[in-house]
């Protein structure tokens, strides 16, 4: 299909001075693009660059078990409790202003990251970044969406799968060197720091190329909605996260059960809401499109597969193995490329021809390279080496990056372009939530494995059965997320034979066409 901007006036027309703004904008969509990538790099290496230097912080800072979940897992609980109402705020006040403002939070947290003077700061600090996430990267997903027609989109989200697997790479390498080279004695607070340069260019080159866009519609915040979706993910993961290092308290139980009713009264009141005045913050329609709401349950839970292997992994070969982390993140190397070139791969190549049989393949491939790596745990026990694991590492990249790049396209093909901002909070949300669910669960799947008091000798065999432990959680969910993804829709819509667009997601030019959006805004 021809662009907008290159098409030539119709006969008897001459061609209006509103070509060369066509051309513009179709060009600023790319710097766009860019823009909005580099800053959800910038959150994927955040979380991967703490993972590898978890241990080091641990040492240096004198951090508690229990604090060392909460520096990641606080993170998540955050990034989970606000992305829905960061989604809606990019609808209601402009995703690029909302872009804007997460962006310059998160380099700000990230500078009282890299200063905090104690654990308990570290914590704050991360809880305030996760808080910061939430408002930039759902604006990330609606971005995209409302400025790509849906032609295109699989070429992009198939960048975006590339980034995502660049993300892997980067993030251990970098937390490795960081930390393995005390820059200036500055021990693990440059893992932090180096989001500084990067957060600053986001912010100068967003105000310049990103176009402002919205709901087509006037909305108002749903106050008692946000209020609701806090304190349900409050109440459901706080005992979760807690609940080892306290011994199970009752409370934690009637807490976590209260989260059900609290999450039942949010579906009833915004049904409510949407009949009153169609200003809801969860746009319950939305659960109606088949392929978002299977999407959503295979988001929710490959999230908690991902938080529990992640952590558990970086315990295992830093604390068990007694590796150093420039060992262990280039241990995951082989991992992270498999992840960037099957995500690429999968959406370019394989879904348009094998639809969601690509992501069912993808989870077997996942459950199937996890299984491998209990086998080589247990086979070489203390004395494993970096590459014995490569093997296992590359299967399960290979299936994580079937998964991760056409998921986000499927679930978001047929959702409208003026709910594009809540389904990308809610995309967001839910797997941040069951990644911060993985996390909790770490608690009970690792650290519940072994005793609290372990001499020396004890923790290396520890950790290694721990980690084959919780890798059978793992190996459970990837066979969970196989079932779930039957209920996808056998193609994602764009990518049905012989047609461009859908009814929900026509094609459109390169700026959004909805009311609102008429004038996009361009360079100043």
């Amino acid at each position: 299909m021809t662009s907008p901007s290159s098409t030539p006036a119709p006969p008897g027309r001459e061609a209006t001075p509103s070509t060369p703004v066509k051309a513009t904008a179709d060009r600023r969509r790319w710097y766009a693009l860019a823009i909005v990538m580099t800053a959800a790099f910038m959150d994927l290496v955040d979380v991967t660059i703490v993972n590898i230097a978890i241990p080091s912080i641990q040492r240096d800072a004198g951090a508690t078990f229990s604090q060392i979940q909460w520096i990641t897992a606080g993170y998540a609980l955050a990034f989970a409790a606000g992305l829905i109402t960061g989604g809606r705020l990019g609808d209601i006040h402009g995703r690029k202003r909302l872009f804007l403002i997460g962006i310059g939070g998160f380099t700000l947290a990230s500078a009282l990251c890299g200063f905090a003077v104690n654990p308990d700061m570290l914590v704050a600090s991360r809880i305030l970044q996760g808080a910061m996430a939430a408002l930039m990267v759902p604006q990330v997903l609606s971005i995209v969406h409302a400025t790509f027609p849906a032609h295109e989109r699989g070429k992009v989200f198939g960048l975006f799968g590339a980034i995502v697997g660049l993300g892997a790479v980067s993030g251990p390498l970098f937390g490795a060197l960081l930390t393995e080279w005390n820059l200036f004695g500055l021990e693990w607070r440059p893992i932090f720091l180096i989001n500084l340069p990067v957060g600053i260019a986001g912010l100068i080159l967003g105000r310049k190329f990103i176009t402002e866009s919205k709901a087509p519609r006037a909305l108002k915040l749903d106050l008692v909605g946000v209020a609701l979706v806090t304190v349900g993910l409050l109440m459901l993961l706080y005992p979760l996260i807690r609940g080892r290092e306290l011994d199970w308290p009752v409370w934690g139980y009637v807490s976590m059960g209260g989260s059900l009713v609290v999450f039942a009264a949010l579906v009833a009141y915004e049904r409510r809401k949407t009949a009153r005045d169609g200003s809801p913050l969860v746009e319950l329609s939305l659960f109606r499109v088949k392929s978002f709401a299977a999407g959503i349950a295979v988001q929710t839970v490959f999230g908690i597969g991902l938080g529990i292997f992640f952590l558990v992994w970086t315990l295992y070969m830093q604390t068990g193995l007694g590796w150093s982390p420039l060992r262990a993140g280039l241990t995951g190397v082989p991992f992270s490329i498999a992840v960037s070139l099957a995500a690429g791969l999968s959406v370019q190549k394989l879904v348009p021809r094998f639809g969601r049989k690509v992501l069912q393949a993808g989870a077997l491939t996942m459950a199937a390279g996890v299984l491998l790596y209990i086998w080589e745990s247990e086979r070489y026990g203390l004395s494993i080496a970096s590459w014995q694991m490569a093997l296992p590492l590359v299967v399960m990249g290979l299936g994580m990056g079937l998964i991760v790049a056409p998921l986000t396209d499927a679930v978001l093909s047929e959702v409208p372009r003026e709910h594009a901002g809540s389904a990308s909070g809610l995309i967001n949300t839910v797997q941040q939530m069951g990644n911060a669910l993985g996390l909790a669960l770490v608690s009970v799947v690792f650290f519940g494995r072994m005793s609290d008091r372990l001499a020396p000798p004890e923790v290396g065999p520890a950790f290694v059965d721990a980690f084959q432990h919780a890798l059978v959680w793992v190996a459970v969910v990837m066979t969970v997320i196989f079932l779930l993804m039957s209920a996808l829709p056998k193609r994602p819509a764009q990518h049905v034979e012989g047609a461009e667009a859908t009814e929900d997601a026509p094609a459109a030019p390169s700026a959004p066409t909805r009311a609102d959006d008429q004038e996009p805004e361009l360079v100043r």
